[in-house]
């Protein structure tokens, strides 16, 4: 059986300090929720009030519909994988996953099958016999997660579990989890501060921040329809571009908007939602495009290229000294100092009001 976890109103707090104020939140069945925020955002301390190696100051955490911020973490049904691995380095990998299960009694022939079921899930069922130090990196985090699914737990709680290791290792060991999440029927929450990692493993993700959640949805959402600014700043690479952009009263339709070198872009935003006044349009690299000269809506100076292989990122300021990243093809003729005509996608861009709230584009609308 997999968990429905209800985290209701919860509030934690370290002396004067408040690290979570008055959260909810609600994970599926079977879901993979990632807990994606910077450091000090709360997102750990929420993670390890789940497993109950914190106390809830306030509010409640339930797992099926039955209260569990007053149990014990043994009594829970959770396993919970760490940063470090915590291996036993004198045991074998078997006897390392299946120490937990010896402490709680139980029968050795269930502790095998066990065992050797998360070996061939994990693919490390010819390592069983080695000793942590005969291992990698990669391998130790696997034996530390085989130790967790052994335990046949309603949830798996995991905490940062890539970032003890190096670059390349992470990403095998990221499209390793991608695929195990999917052989484990349970739910799943990780926490990382790394954007990639949420969105390749993420059913939903929940973007916290300041020690509250400012948006939750599916990697996608969060990407293309970032609730504020500073989700639109944290997700994505290379992050949003922002620029001061004044909107005009009166309109129907999509809402045009003026920069500050003059240019105007027309949106899809309905401009009956928005107030006339200062707005900050944001809009992604792939919606800002290198063309011909004369076909863009405005010009800009090449600062900086970043050549990516399969696209070249020009970095450029325009007239009134906004810089905006736009996108060329992977062999692009343009040089820095170069003057670049610049194409504006007006249906992705989105405005962020004074409040840091987005306004999004609607279907329906011609930008």
């Amino acid at each position: 059986m997999t968990a429905h976890i209800e985290i209701k109103d919860v509030v934690k707090r370290f002396g004067a300090a408040t690290v979570i104020d008055h959260l909810s939140l609600s994970i599926d069945p079977n879901e993979f929720m990632v807990f994606l925020g910077p450091s000090g955002c709360g997102k750990s301390t929420l993670l390890r009030m789940i497993a109950g190696l914190e106390s809830v100051d306030e509010g409640t955490i339930s797992i099926n519909g039955q209260r569990i911020d007053n149990l014990p973490p043994g009594q829970r049904d959770i396993a919970m994988v760490f940063q470090s691995y915590a291996l036993y380095p004198h045991m074998t990998v078997a006897d390392n996953m299946a120490f937990g299960l010896r402490n709680i009694g139980v029968a050795a022939d269930v502790i095998s099958a066990r065992v050797a079921e998360a070996g061939r899930m994990l693919e490390i069922g010819h390592l069983l016999e080695r000793k942590p130090g005969q291992l990698s990196g990669g391998q130790r985090q696997r034996v530390a997660i085989g130790r967790a699914i052994v335990k046949e737990p309603k949830a798996f709680l995991f905490d940062e579990p890539l970032s003890n290791l190096d670059a390349a290792l992470r990403v095998r060991t990221r499209v390793e989890l991608a695929q195990l999440r999917h052989r484990v029927k349970s739910t799943m929450i990780f926490v990382t501060h790394d954007q990639i990692e949420a969105m390749t493993l993420a059913d939903r993700i929940v973007v916290m921040n300041n020690r509250k959640i400012e948006q939750i949805g599916t990697p996608m959402e969060i990407y293309s329809r970032p609730a504020t600014r500073f989700v639109a700043t944290f997700v994505g690479s290379p992050t949003m571009n922002f620029v001061p952009v004044r909107v005009a009263g009166g309109e129907t339709g999509g809402a045009t908007v003026t920069l500050g070198d003059g240019t105007q872009v027309k949106t899809a935003i309905p401009a009956m939602k928005l107030e006339s006044g200062n707005f900050t349009l944001g809009i992604r690299a792939e919606a800002v495009r290198v063309v011909a000269d004369g076909q863009g809506v405005t010009t800009g100076t090449v600062d900086v290229l970043e050549r990516l292989g399969e696209r070249t990122l020009v970095y450029t300021k325009l007239k009134d000294g906004s810089v905006i990243v736009a996108e060329d093809i992977g062999y692009s003729r343009v040089a820095v100092n170069d003057t670049v005509s610049l194409s504006i996608d007006g249906s992705r861009v989105h405005l962020f009001d004074a409040s840091d709230r987005a306004w999004h584009c609607e279907e329906g609308i011609n930008g």
